[in-house]
């Protein structure tokens, strides 16, 4: 029996332009798209003949739970088509494209992946944040807010005693309490940044400090689907804009010269 085949496709941040051209001739050959809440609707448009379906969760409430996900996906399979697994950013960070690879191949069916653009690097870039930068950081967590069991990730308390940038993914319901550890280290001054929406038409960006940042999202209405990104590499946002603006000035002056 045909078994048919799972790609498992990273759609990237949220720009539809930041999906691969990988990921767009997998959709054109899919018989089958399964979809996630934070996939834009445009890219659906690039398999104009599959059966789509939305397995995603808005606001907490599931579509489908993660094990009717993996059933729906081996039964078209099953059919001998081609299913394409569609996540925002990249599959393999914090996505389970591995869990559902795994299910997959369990059953018989045929598994790829196609990476994405991952939006705990792209979303802080689109700010012009840079996660590592000479003379700032020389490396980056990871990290997710919300872990399995619904707690805060341990790791966020290893990664405050760091120099390292701390970019904390699914992390809004939790931001007094990752401020609070950072606070514990003694880092109340180190610059943060919370980007909402990243890469899209609506995104929004509010700044601060680690002793300032809760009130900072409160009083700017920052929440999900948001990146929270905390080190000195923040300050590189507001060093280019400053450039920006001094060059524009002296644009200015010379043409007032002239």
């Amino acid at each position: 029996m045909h078994r048919g085949k799972l790609t498992v496709v990273g759609a990237g941040p949220g720009d539809v332009d930041l999906i691969t051209l990988k990921g767009v001739k997998a959709l054109q050959n899919a018989d089958v798209v399964l979809y996630d809440a934070l996939v834009s609707n445009e890219l659906l448009e690039y398999a104009p003949k599959a059966e789509k379906i939305f397995v995603g969760k808005r606001k907490g409430c599931y579509s489908y739970q993660q094990a009717q996900i993996n059933d729906l996906i081996v039964e078209r399979a099953t059919l001998g088509l081609h299913v394409v697994r569609l996540k925002g950013g990249d599959p393999f960070v914090f996505g389970r494209g591995a869990e559902e690879m795994e299910h997959a191949a369990a059953f018989g069916v045929e598994v790829d992946v196609v990476p994405g653009i991952s939006s705990s690097l792209s979303v802080p870039a689109s700010q012009n944040i840079p996660v590592t930068k000479r003379g700032a950081a020389e490396s980056f967590w990871v990290i997710t807010g919300t872990t399995k069991e619904h707690k805060l990730s341990n790791d966020v308390a290893l990664a405050a005693k760091s120099n390292a940038t701390v970019v904390i993914l699914m992390g809004m319901s939790k931001l007094g309490e990752i401020m609070q550890l950072f606070k514990k280290e003694g880092r109340e001054d180190t610059p943060v940044a919370i980007i909402q929406n990243g890469t899209t038409e609506h995104e929004k960006i509010g700044t601060g400090t680690v002793a300032s940042m809760e009130y900072k999202a409160r009083e700017q209405q920052l929440s999900n689907p948001a990146i929270i990104v905390i080190g000195e590499v923040v300050h590189h946002r507001q060093n280019i804009l400053d450039i920006q603006h001094r060059y524009q000035h002296q644009e200015i002056k010379l043409h007032e010269k002239v």
